[in-house]
């Protein structure tokens, strides 16, 4: 299910440019050497993609330590509940929850320096702004994250959310060169589909945790299993009795 993290990115970036849209519009920098602008906006989008990269990994590691103790199926079913839960609870709610205090006082720090950044058109100012935009709060963020949870593994934790990162990239680049290319009422439009996307995602990887045997939706993962680990010792009859491997044929 990595590939979902890219369908996030790519039909959530839309919502991204009502969100990072602004910051984009005002990052230093002008047209007039079109090589070293189109760089620098990628520079903070991969700088973008790299804090959620980082985000992934340490939700990568809960999802590893999770499957190591054997509730690998369990992973991608609370995911998929997290992800419709994401939806359908309002952020207030989630904020009563939450404790806020230091998280507050960190995204004020975090807002601060971009507004030093901001004012510095070199390279590495656009691709630290890129890092830094990464940790302002984000719903969409937070739903890939709940994906990248049923990796299973830091490393993939880490993989998942850079494609969520990449997916964004595409239409914030556009926006750059184009300013406001999509109206607000375009964006509210579109976005109101976006929930109802989400809920479907989370509703396959339920799905898939699930394992009830549907080709492709929700595999019997307890089969697939077996047949991973009968394949070596198939591998070895065959080539007692003489026979050469598919690979070698």
């Amino acid at each position: 299910m990595i590939w979902s993290a890219f369908v996030i990115g790519i039909i959530g970036s839309v919502h991204c440019v009502g969100m990072c849209g602004p910051i984009v519009l005002v990052l230093p920098g002008d047209g007039s050497e079109k090589m070293r602008f189109f760089a620098s906006r990628i520079l903070y989008n991969v700088g973008r993609s790299i804090t959620y990269a980082f985000m992934g990994l340490l939700i990568g590691f809960i999802g590893q330590s999770i499957a190591l103790a054997g509730y690998q199926q369990w992973l991608g079913i609370a995911a998929g509940v997290l992800m419709i839960l994401s939806v359908l609870l309002p952020t207030k709610a989630a904020r009563k929850v939450l404790p806020t205090g230091l998280y507050d006082r960190a995204l004020a720090s975090v807002k601060s320096r971009l507004g030093k950044l901001l004012s510095n058109s070199s390279q590495s100012s656009l691709f630290t702004i890129g890092i830094l935009n990464g940790f302002l709060p984000c719903g969409l963020v937070y739903m890939a994250l709940a994906g990248s949870l049923a990796m299973g593994s830091a490393l993939g934790g880490a993989a998942y959310m850079f494609l969520f990162g990449l997916g964004t990239l595409p239409l914030l680049v556009v926006v750059s060169y184009a300013g406001t290319l999509l109206t607000a009422g375009i964006r509210r439009k579109i976005t109101r589909f976006l929930p109802i996307g989400v809920v479907i995602l989370g509703l396959l990887f339920i799905l898939r945790g699930l394992s009830l045997g549907i080709p492709f939706i929700s595999p019997d993962m307890d089969m697939m299993k077996k047949k991973g680990s009968m394949a070596p010792e198939k591998a070895k009859v065959e080539l007692r009795e003489g026979k050469a491997p598919p690979c070698c044929q």
